[in-house]
């Protein structure tokens, strides 16, 4: 029997991604004729392992914090933010810095600054130690607290109730952080927030395409790093919808034994994840058998975000 596999689409990259890939492609071009002026990028451009060890292998140098990068050399910041404190440290130490951050993270940023500018505390809904929330924290750290779930929210001490203001990582699940953002609203009534939707377009609509897709699929299968947070919401999202769901890296993770009885495949892909991952997946399931392939659009994407300056042209 052959099988039919679901493609979600939107799915792989999105505009934020393959800008903060660009980045660091045009940065080694730059210098590639000079051997002795290595690229480095402070933590992972974009949460993907196969992204990573490409720029490695194209000369890259992935570091976790400044401190491991020479005085006056290059180093890009990745496509998740950094804190203010990390720019300052690196003009004191005269590095030269491409900012690579998604212009949507930068954009949370910005409203961080605003919020505390008028005497907020900030309620910032997201992921303790993800890169992008440690960012957006350094904002405005002494006006900022950080909650996940609506359980936290009961938990919340604020100074004046009348100010508060709220904030979301960018890739959260969107029923999840409604879910935080109502619990907010009852114990604030005078809670503000965002002048549009801190999630990023990416992230809804590929959690849309995923559960367009669930709801026809015997098991689902998402493309994408453990350390991707808009990867891992899709599979989460996908079994709250009751379908079973795996996150692989690539084809090799695939376990045969999930795909006993399994007919119907939806396959997606996290933002940060290739394409040709996703293509990979669809050979490795022909080489099991016969293949149709039925694709399930629910957004048409045509976002681009302009390079950041520092780039040479």
């Amino acid at each position: 029997m052959g099988r039919t596999v679901l493609l979600a689409a939107p799915r792989s990259f999105c505009a934020g991604v393959e800008r903060a890939i660009e980045v660091v492609e045009r940065v080694l071009a730059e210098d590639e004729a000079d051997a002795d002026r290595p690229v480095y990028v402070r933590k992972q451009i974009v949460h993907n392992r196969h992204v990573v060890a490409d720029l490695e292998a194209r000369g890259a140098v992935f570091v976790d914090e400044l401190d491991e990068v020479p005085d006056g050399a290059t180093v890009v910041f990745s496509a998740h933010g950094v804190a203010p404190q990390v720019r300052a440290d690196a003009a004191a130490r005269s590095l030269r810095v491409v900012d690579a951050t998604c212009p949507l993270v930068t954009k949370v940023h910005a409203e961080a600054r605003r919020f505390a500018g008028r005497g907020d505390t900030i309620v910032l809904v997201g992921h303790a130690g993800h890169e992008e929330v440690e960012g957006t924290l350094g904002e405005a750290p002494d006006r900022t607290v950080l909650v996940e779930t609506a359980e936290d929210v009961a938990r919340l001490h604020i100074e004046d109730p009348l100010r508060v203001s709220y904030l979301t990582q960018t890739t959260l699940a969107v029923d999840e952080v409604g879910e935080v953002v109502d619990a907010l609203r009852e114990r604030f009534p005078a809670l503000r927030g965002p002048g549009s939707d801190d999630i990023c377009y990416a992230t809804t609509n590929r959690q849309e395409a995923v559960a367009a897709v669930a709801r026809d699929a015997d098991l689902v299968l998402v493309v994408g790093s453990a350390n991707s947070s808009n990867s891992v919401r899709l599979v989460e999202l996908t079994r709250r919808l009751g379908t079973p769901a795996h996150l692989i890296d690539d084809a090799s993770e695939i376990d045969p034994a999930w795909l006993a009885g399994a007919r119907v495949i939806g396959l997606s892909a996290g933002a940060s994840a290739p394409p040709r991952l996703v293509e990979e997946v669809i050979d490795a399931l022909r080489a099991l058998g016969p293949v149709t392939v039925e694709e399930r659009r629910v957004a048409a994407e045509h976002q681009q975000f302009s390079l950041p300056s520092a780039i040479r042209t």
